[in-house]
């Protein structure tokens, strides 16, 4: 038996790696490693349902597929370096596994705040640990919430820490809208309105400076002088990829893995990338690469970079990128390509005020559609997939 297919990062990329190699025909070894000590789960809950206390943490967790039962896990483990050349990847524990190929997995991990200030009471959320670290803190009787950030975990946390009773939380934001980067200034102008009727305050066009606090934070310090009393911080300022550990072979890593159209690394047809980690060009669009954070995007790219090791995959990759974001009793719903379009942004049906349903548009064209409310305005936006999904490349 040869040295099989290294599967660095168990999460849910990795695990729908390790699957759909096997419905792609790859009968060989296969071994996954991830650094935390859990089997693959569902992260997007870990700021709504399972901080709010409305789903167990053993829920979380996925069944591998029967054909996938023979793969090996390798887990409380890290990938710490690689010899592409050599086809091996080093592990913190001292061992080597070699490889007749490899799939990059590893995903990403929260960014942190540098600003002076003590450590405790400063959370993030990524992992089935963060969650559960910060939910206690949240239950606890008259706590301060801060949370930096008003993208989806922000806007998301804001929202849970509300929902548990927690009478005082303010989100930070040098932007003057919340999520206004993916979505625009239109739905921005909505959400800020929905979270300040339901108790969320805001402190948009501003950033952090530092902490105050001796052994734990007592106040955030904001870049206007204003200091914010605050018993828990949780910092959503975005994301950093785990890809240091692929330095030294000539890999374009600065944002991500950089891939081809069928998601092989530097041009090597043993090393692709899947998940977020992957910085790919979508045939869908103009074909300028980009890393995709949606959940959709795991299972995606596992499917095609699987077709693309074992020599299956002919047609360039092009998903049709899919997200939700639940926050408060309403749901934001995602089809396409939002942030491709939002110079042209069109009210399809509904109005901000209610349930809406957003087309962004490119050239006149529509990329991308949103929509913001119940479930009425959610299933409008499933009808326009069809659409999306038959529509020419933008470079066609």
């Amino acid at each position: 038996m040869g040295a099989g297919i290294v599967v660095a990062g168990a999460s849910m990329g990795g695990l729908r790696a390790a699957e759909q190699l096997r419905a792609a025909g790859w009968s060989g070894r296969i071994t996954v490693i991830g650094d935390e000590p859990h089997m693959p789960y569902n992260r997007p809950p870990l700021s709504k349902e399972v901080l709010a206390g409305r789903a167990p943490f053993a829920s979380l967790a996925f069944t591998p597929k029967a054909a996938a039962a023979d793969v090996r896990w390798r887990l409380g483990v890290r990938a710490v370096a690689a010899r592409l050349d050599e086809r091996t990847v080093s592990l913190d524990d001292g061992s080597t596994l070699p490889y007749d190929a490899l799939v990059v997995a590893t995903g990403m991990r929260p960014r942190r705040l540098r600003c002076p200030g003590p450590l405790a009471g400063r959370h993030t959320v990524r992992t089935i640990d963060d969650a559960q670290g910060l939910r206690d803190e949240l239950t606890r009787p008259g706590v301060r919430v801060v949370v930096v950030g008003a993208g989806f975990i922000g806007c998301e946390v804001a929202a849970t820490a509300v929902a548990l009773g927690v009478t005082e939380v303010t989100v930070v934001d040098p932007l003057p809208l919340p999520m206004v980067g993916p979505l625009g200034e239109l739905l921005g102008r909505a959400l800020l309105k929905r979270h300040e009727e339901r108790g969320v305050r805001f402190a948009l066009g501003t950033g952090v400076a530092g902490f105050e606090g001796e052994d734990r934070v007592t106040g955030v310090v904001l870049s206007d002088g204003t200091v914010l009393e605050a018993d828990v911080v949780v910092e959503s300022v975005g994301s950093v990829t785990n890809t240091e550990w692929l330095d030294g072979n000539g890999l374009d890593l600065s944002d991500g893995v950089l891939t081809d159209a069928h998601l092989r690394a530097g041009g090597r047809r043993d090393v692709v990338a899947v998940g977020d980690v992957a910085r790919f060009p979508n045939a869908r669009y103009d074909g300028v690469a980009r890393r995709v954070e949606h959940w959709s995007i795991p299972t995606d790219t596992a499917k095609h970079a699987a077709k693309t090791l074992v020599g299956a995959e002919t047609a360039p990759f092009a998903p049709l990128p899919t997200f939700w974001s639940d926050q408060h009793e309403f749901r934001l719903q995602s089809f396409g390509a939002p942030v491709l379009g939002k110079d042209d942004v069109r009210i399809l049906d509904g109005d901000p005020e209610g349930d809406v349903l957003v087309g962004y548009h490119t050239g006149g064209r529509l990329v991308g559609v949103v929509a913001l409310g119940g479930q009425a305005a959610a299933m409008g936006a499933a009808r326009y997939r069809a659409q999306l999904l038959k529509q020419p490349a933008l470079t066609a």
